[in-house]
């Protein structure tokens, strides 16, 4: 298993696949919720993915200020079912929380969460910053890292 960081434009075809194919499995498929999943930021994205030698086990999409947010966020987050239990959610975000302080050195990075996964998000030292929401009729939370 191998870490990735990748901008969107050096992204192989194969890895452009690979984390569409995950993300669709995962939040159209699984979570059956019908939503626009290119939605026009991932050529503004940085992407960060953990990959076997066929598939993708976690990714993040992690995009710049003045995108979705005034601040930095992640977004997209996700792990292949046969992946989950070893520890790779909490990894990756850790992984792109370091990534936006020591590359970017922003002191704030802001996400969108369903709000289910409020406390695995406040364990990594984010804090609920809006009234749950509904966004493709999944309940979301606002929430803020500094």
């Amino acid at each position: 298993m191998d870490w990735y960081i990748k901008p969107f434009q050096n992204l192989t075809n194969d890895d452009l696949y690979a984390l569409m194919k995950l993300r669709v499995e995962v939040f159209v498929v699984e979570q059956e919720c019908a939503y626009p999943e290119l939605d026009g930021y991932d050529q503004q994205a940085v992407h960060y993915f953990l990959k076997d030698d066929h598939d993708i086990a976690a990714n993040v999409r992690i995009l710049p200020g003045n995108t979705i947010f005034e601040e930095p966020s992640i977004g997209r987050v996700a792990v292949a079912e046969k992946f989950r239990g070893r520890g790779y959610g909490r990894e990756i975000m850790q992984k792109a929380i370091d990534y936006i302080s020591n590359q970017w050195h922003s002191s704030e990075i802001k996400i969108e969460a369903q709000e289910y996964l409020k406390g695995f998000y406040s364990e990594l030292g984010f804090r609920q910053v809006s009234e749950p929401y509904l966004d493709d009729g999944i309940v979301h939370i606002n929430m803020i890292w500094k």
